[in-house]
């Protein structure tokens, strides 16, 4: 992990971002959004697009804690991640499983590592520079 200041609380911020995840991915599609069917119908795919767009940010978040060479665990958790969920999905009944949905949250990862790679990672770095840099004007500011 980088040398992150607030890394508690990185880490349980993940904790609760893919709890929220595997909560929505297993919650009954009709409560959450009773006219999905009839909203996304028009776009082919809209199930696997959004696999790839929350697997692709997922990654990003979790390239901004590592190091480079940590990229290829993070592809590789992310991904099984992603068959737990479908895991569940088969085990609740009322939503289905299905491998197309795994092989679009390898594609959602596969892009997030390419956004990571040309300039995204070690983003939560930078927060915190300039959350401290923020919070060290301030307290200038009070001193005067």
């Amino acid at each position: 992990m980088l040398p992150l200041r607030y890394a508690r609380l990185w880490r349980v911020a993940s904790a609760l971002l893919l709890l929220a995840v595997l909560v929505a991915t297993v919650m009954p599609a009709v409560w959450f959004w009773p006219a999905r069917t009839q909203i996304v119908s028009w776009v082919f795919g809209a199930d696997k697009w959004a696999h790839v767009a929350a697997f692709m940010l997922l990654c990003v978040w979790f390239t901004g804690f590592y190091e480079r060479r940590a990229f290829w665990r993070i592809g590789i958790a992310l991904l099984t991640f992603g068959v737990l969920i479908e895991v569940c999905q088969r085990l609740v009944g009322y939503r289905s499983a299905e491998w197309l949905d795994i092989a679009a949250d390898g594609i959602g990862i596969i892009a997030g590592l390419v956004i990571a790679s040309t300039g995204a990672a070690g983003w939560a770095l930078r927060v915190e520079y300039w959350y401290s840099g923020r919070f060290a004007n301030d307290n200038d500011e009070r001193r005067r």
